[in-house]
């Protein structure tokens, strides 16, 4: 065994008013808006680890659509209130998640309570028009399976995608080499558990839609949550409603 290296810590920035020092950075107080315009301070935006402002090209919730969680079918058993954290990308930036060291701001999906190896099924979106494909199994947001789903908006074909993270495993039938199948509603998609958020049962349910021209074929895991192919959704514009 080699021996343990220790590392003395960096010093602390000295940082004016209206900053704080977090992990080698002077980091702006989020009510702190100087030099922001004045729609990136008010929604739809964050200040990173480095005080700057973030602007996020997302699709917030459709007025004509149901603010309430409860209304809404989802892919585990779910009572009211099971849904823990939810959709905060269009909200202002003191109202946004934040996470370890201001590394993580903001959350694109819904995260559901439920205990570990409940079954999660695969769902329907509102007007979906055909079977969902499976794109993907494997590592992303820990275990994560990827659904595309074919929805009529408008009289037009868009794509849409579907993340379940953090599963305990897949499902059985995606064991081996799923990628291209296609699935029923109610099928198995995986089960509940804690990958890639330890210590936290729970699955995250995040939906993207897929940018006019994307090959989804050709993009790599990270490709799939890439601002440059799919955009961030408000998980209740396309979900189905009870």
């Amino acid at each position: 065994m080699g021996r343990a290296t220790s590392h003395k810590p960096l010093p602390a920035p000295v940082c004016g008013a209206n900053r704080l020092p977090d992990d080698g950075a002077c980091v702006r107080l989020p009510e702190d808006d100087e030099g922001a315009p004045a729609a990136e301070s008010a929604l739809g935006a964050h200040r990173d680890v480095r005080g700057d402002w973030v602007v996020y090209d997302q699709i917030p919730r459709r007025p004509d659509r149901p603010a309430n969680y409860d209304a809404y079918q989802y892919p585990v058993p779910c009572t009211a209130g099971c849904v823990f954290s939810g959709y905060d990308l269009d909200r202002t930036d003191e109202l946004q998640r934040r996470g370890h060291h201001l590394r993580q701001v903001g959350h694109g999906g819904v995260d559901l309570a439920a205990s570990r190896g409940t079954p999660v099924v695969l769902m329907s979106l509102d007007h979906q028009e055909q079977e969902a494909e499976v794109i993907y199994v494997g590592p992303l947001f820990g275990t994560t399976v990827v659904t595309r789903h074919t929805i009529r908006e408008a009289g037009v074909l868009r794509d849409y995608i579907v993340l379940f993270a953090h599963l305990d495993s897949p499902g059985p039938r995606l064991l081996g080499h799923p990628v291209g199948m296609r699935m029923q509603p109610g099928e198995v998609i995986g089960f509940v558990g804690e990958t890639g958020s330890p210590g936290l049962v729970h699955l995250h349910l995040e939906i993207r839609r897929v940018r006019d021209g994307t090959d989804l074929s050709h993009l790599s895991p990270a490709g799939l949550v890439d601002a440059a192919s799919t955009v961030v959704c408000d998980p209740r514009n396309v979900l189905s409603q009870k």
